[in-house]
């Protein structure tokens, strides 16, 4: 046969063949159907109706016919649980129980259009989210509508062509050298280790302070050891309750080695003769849990005369120092534990600015004017 595409074919016998998909047999084989004609056009015509009637007859067959929020828990609990983290899938279905299931309500998934999608986004937005929170709901949606796709339960994906606001980059906030020294010297009249201290000098977050122990601090090659992290999460088992978190970092680049200076190993190894406890910060000889250290934390802010901030702020108070004390993007980013050396640039451009004036400086002296 002379093979004319889309499946037409021309015969020996001089006519022309298509062949369509009608069904599956039961070993998943597929089961062709056949229109004749004299001519390429009549049968390219007649291949199409043909195609487009199996179509009809196939998504009627198999369509999912569960309501959005049926199809979100299912996807939720047999498609990703096993395959992310448990802090991870608790904002996933808190999301999902929050925004997405009160909106769509008893809608069924084979009739979501991307209008409604599209009044869902005004409606996230009415409620004063981020541009950043809405992308990452509308995202998760996204999701579960792909795999549903792929599993054959609907046939058109209602978020194609789908407008999303731009996420707003976040702006930095970090402590000024003066309000700094003036939270160090608070901080440093703590009788246990401080994660004041510990944030300010190693860039680590609230949760990865939270679960350091001893015994990830190498004192003869002087390195901290990221491990773990320890959050507090909507329960599993019991709603309305929450539950801690003992996990590994957020990401694979989160488990990472951070350098131990020196003066950070004196006030470390001091406070580890009088240690009780596994934790490096210690609450009743147990880990302190974030929501303490951020309680901790607020109570030093006030003591110091600081205006409030969050103690994430610490995280990007020693990125600052550290740029302003000329280290390069890449080593800031390994020890920060970013996933990419995109997202340090993208975080901390403005600090940046003076660097970027100097090196001009520079560049500009060869100019001879």
């Amino acid at each position: 046969m002379v093979k004319k595409g889309e499946n037409i074919y021309k015969r020996k016998d001089g006519r022309w063949e298509g062949r369509f998909t009608k069904n599956r047999n039961e070993q998943g084989r597929i089961i062709y159907g056949y229109v004749y004609g004299k001519c390429y056009s009549e049968v390219k015509e007649k291949l199409s109706i043909k195609k487009a009637q199996y179509l009809i007859l196939s998504q009627d067959e198999y369509n999912y016919y569960g309501t959005v929020a049926e199809w979100m828990i299912y996807w939720l609990e047999h498609s990703i649980k096993d395959t992310i983290k448990l802090s991870t899938y608790s904002n996933y279905r808190g999301k999902t129980e929050k925004h997405i299931i009160p909106f769509f309500g008893n809608i069924q998934l084979k009739d979501l259009k991307r209008q409604d999608i599209e009044a869902f986004v005004r409606y996230l937005a009415s409620n004063h989210l981020s541009n950043s929170t809405i992308q990452n709901i509308v995202n998760l949606l996204k999701s579960a509508i792909k795999e549903a796709i792929r599993e054959e339960k609907i046939y058109q994906n209602p978020c194609k062509h789908l407008l999303l606001p731009s996420a707003q980059k976040s702006s930095v906030h970090a402590l000024s050298a003066k309000d700094q020294k003036k939270l160090e010297q608070a901080a440093l009249l703590e009788e246990e280790s401080s994660a004041i201290i510990i944030a300010l000098y190693t860039g680590m977050r609230i949760g990865e302070i939270s679960g350091l122990r001893w015994t990830d601090i190498d004192w003869s090659e002087n390195i901290i050891y990221v491990r773990r992290t320890i959050s507090r999460i909507p329960s599993t088992t019991m709603a309305g309750k929450t539950e801690i978190l003992i996990d590994l970092p957020k990401t694979q680049t989160s488990l990472r080695a951070i350098p131990l200076a020196t003066n950070l190993k004196k006030y470390l190894h001091k406070r580890k003769q009088a240690a009780i406890g596994n934790y490096v910060v210690n609450c009743k000889g147990d880990f302190t849990e974030p929501r303490i250290i951020s309680y901790r934390f607020k109570k030093v802010l006030k003591h110091s005369g600081i205006n409030p901030v969050s103690f994430h702020s610490l995280r990007h108070t020693f990125a600052t120092r550290c740029l302003e004390q000329g280290a390069d993007i890449a080593t800031l980013s390994k020890i920060l534990g970013h996933s990419s050396v995109k997202m340090t640039l993208d975080t901390y451009t403005d600090s940046l600015w003076e660097s970027r004036q100097s090196a001009l400086k520079k560049v500009d002296k060869s100019l001879g004017v």
